[in-house]
């Protein structure tokens, strides 16, 4: 009997494995009708426990190209949670009527807590302010589509890195690639946790911290913005003093390279103006696309279709 896989961080998948995957995702977006009923009958679980537009959406268009169909709750307060279910029992349920789950939790670990109970592969889509490996899986098609490779890549990360889900993972995976230099751009009271930077200091990554993101731009290949997330504060007046605190405009974008690319995992609050939106260099939207792609590989994948 093959082993049940589950994906609850990015590190989880092996390089080769994430290789194999943007490999399965072009191929769909080539030859997207050879993909039409390769999950018929197959049943894909969306739990998610906490509010989300992009993430859930693309899971539910995932399967539905890949020939499936979805069940599942968009809050917690449409499930038995809010009756008291625990996690692990929700999870034994939804195993019980779907080949496949895709899990959003606003508690860090509740995906693992779940993968202990569960008798079908899940799929962590965000815990908390902890991973996000889908988002990171999305955000490497989207480099990889645009310059054709994953190495030697100078990436600026701005924003909220302290809570930021898809900042954390996005390091997780691009530490494995040689070459690769980050940037931190962000407030001092949302700089990246300390276990990440000590993480990007023994796989001998180079990488700095700077306030500003005029002066960091210009030296980027892909600038990567975050929203600072209102939901992760624990007061109202810390996160309006910090809302603000970097916001791109479409002027700043004269100095930075003509290839370079502006990603976002969205939503958007207003870090991004939206006269940004018409610059060749804006993919976040593009990103969102390749969301739905990355994902339909990813259920092949854990279903052991491909």
């Amino acid at each position: 009997m093959k082993e049940l896989r589950h994906l609850i961080n990015i590190t989880d998948l092996s390089i080769e494995e994430i290789s194999h995957l943007v490999e399965i995702a072009e191929d769909i977006i080539d030859n997207p009708e050879n993909y039409q009923e390769a999950c018929a009958h197959k049943k894909l679980a969306t739990l998610f426990f906490e509010p989300s537009t992009r993430t859930r959406l693309s899971f539910t268009a995932a399967m539905m190209e890949l020939g499936g169909n979805v069940l599942g709750f968009d809050q917690a307060a449409s499930s038995s949670t809010a009756k008291g279910e625990s996690v692990s029992d929700t999870i034994v349920m939804a195993s019980c009527y779907a080949d496949i789950i895709a899990m959003r939790h606003p508690k860090e670990g509740a995906p693992f807590v779940g993968a202990k109970a569960a008798t079908v592969p899940i799929i962590n889509a965000g815990d908390g302010g902890h991973f996000h490996p889908t988002q990171t899986l999305t955000d490497i098609l989207t480099i990889h589509k645009k310059f054709g490779r994953m190495e030697n890549l100078t990436i600026g990360l701005c924003g909220d890195l302290k809570f930021g889900r898809t900042v954390h993972s996005l390091i997780e995976a691009m530490l494995r690639y040689e070459g690769v230099k980050f940037v931190m751009i962000s407030p001092e009271e949302l700089d990246l946790p300390g276990y990440i930077k000590e993480s990007m200091d023994e796989a001998g990554i180079e990488w700095k911290e700077v306030r500003s993101l005029e002066e960091a731009i210009p030296e980027l290949d892909v600038l990567y913005m975050t929203r600072v997330q209102k939901e992760r504060f624990f007061n109202e007046e810390d996160y309006i003093r910090l809302k603000d605190s970097f916001i791109l405009k479409r002027n700043m974008l004269r100095p930075a390279k003509e290839d370079m690319i502006v990603m976002h995992p969205l939503p958007r609050v207003n870090e991004i103006s939206v006269d940004v939106d018409d610059d060749p260099r804006a993919a976040y939207f593009f990103q969102a696309l390749m969301g739905k792609y990355i994902r339909m590989a990813l259920i092949l994948f854990m279903l052991g279709m491909k």
